[in-house]
């Protein structure tokens, strides 16, 4: 199983995400994420999520709760209530070195009140980030 960390970051009412585009065998899919990533062994969770901020999207985050997890038959994604302490969110790491027009990545801040139009996972931790609702970490 895959375990991940994310962080939800709030500004001004709009939620950081990463934007996909993948073209496969001439269909387009389109979906956001909230950015986060894999964790790397002998790795904590806050560290795994720190890490993973500052390769994808160049930025230095402060952990300001955990929110609980999602969990399906492939993976585990533990998500975390976190604010950018220093730089502006673009793309690196990884995502830039694979980006082409059939696999895009975009940073980018959605209207919290967008979401519900959008397609992506993991809605219902923005909302425990709004409202401050944390939870005991969970390591594995």
């Amino acid at each position: 199983m895959r375990v991940s960390s994310r962080a939800v970051i709030i500004e001004n009412g709009k939620l950081l995400t990463m934007f996909r585009r993948k073209i496969k065998e001439g269909k387009t899919m389109e979906y956001f994420v909230i950015p986060g990533g894999g964790l790397e062994e002998g790795e904590s969770l806050e560290e795994n999520v720190t890490r993973e901020l500052k390769e994808e999207m160049n930025i230095d985050i402060k952990v300001l709760g955990y929110l609980g997890y999602r969990e399906d038959e492939k993976t585990k994604e533990h998500y975390f209530h976190c604010e950018i302490k220093n730089g502006t969110p673009e793309l690196g790491g990884e995502e830039l070195d694979r980006m082409t027009n059939e696999n895009y990545y975009q940073p980018m801040f959605v209207d919290i009140s967008e979401l519900n139009k959008i397609n992506i996972l993991g809605t219902n931790f923005v909302n425990k980030a709004i409202h401050k609702q944390y939870e005991n970490i969970i390591n594995d």
